[in-house]
């Protein structure tokens, strides 16, 4: 099977697999993410392969939505690329970006690396802000039934792994929390040229959520 029918069954995997899931981590997301990776790849030395496998199936079963249980993922995957006969060093590559991707609270520190991991990464953590990173920050808020804001309740900006999984804070912490970090933690040149205009929107956002919020304006 040659990998363009690999990849276009891998994307009618995805959408099957995701019928029904929360608006900020559906189908659309993995497009999105699967988009901007193939954006970001063009300039930079990868496998286009792996980041298109990768990028749709980065999503395919995130932890949140599977008590924390961060193997779910890796494992759905590995069935999925030996069905369709993908070579054993991809699907390895693949299942150590899907376990490496995910941002886990500012202490974690990655276990592998590769370019393409550099690229997803990057193309997933665009998706996290701007105006659409701001729409899957507050449809999640919803979904968890999280205040919008509480001006009691601080941003913690030291958690460990475990006290960011398992954080219940009010969505507008998640800015400060993770959102606004994401900008300097970028990896690639592209990804960082494109996450300074998104990084700026939330800024704007953010004050005139406080302005409104406090009756300023």
């Amino acid at each position: 099977m040659n990998k363009e029918q690999i990849i276009q069954n891998t994307i009618e995997f995805v959408k099957d697999t995701l019928k029904g899931a929360e608006g900020g981590h559906d189908y659309f997301h993995v497009e999105r993410v699967y988009k901007n990776s193939l954006l970001i790849a063009k300039n930079e030395n990868v496998d286009v392969f792996v980041v298109s496998l990768g990028a749709l199936l980065h999503d395919i079963a995130d932890s949140k939505f599977h008590d924390g249980d961060e193997t779910v993922g890796p494992k759905k995957a590995r069935a999925f690329l030996t069905e369709e006969n993908v070579v054993e060093g991809v699907i390895i590559h693949v299942e150590n970006i899907i376990k490496n991707i995910s941002f886990k609270g500012g202490n974690f520190k990655q276990k592998f690396s590769s370019p393409e991991l550099d690229v997803i990464q990057d193309a997933d953590r665009l998706d996290a802000i701007g105006a659409i990173g701001i729409a899957r920050c507050f449809n999640y808020g919803g979904f968890k039934n999280r205040e919008l804001f509480n001006p009691e309740i601080s941003p913690n900006l030291h958690m460990t792994k475990e006290e960011y999984k398992n954080s219940t804070a009010p969505t507008i912490n998640h800015f400060y929390e993770k959102l606004l970090l994401l900008k300097d933690k970028m990896n690639t040149k592209t990804g960082k040229k494109l996450a300074e205009e998104r990084h700026q929107f939330m800024e704007v956002f953010l004050s005139q959520f406080k302005n409104e919020w406090n009756g300023n304006k």
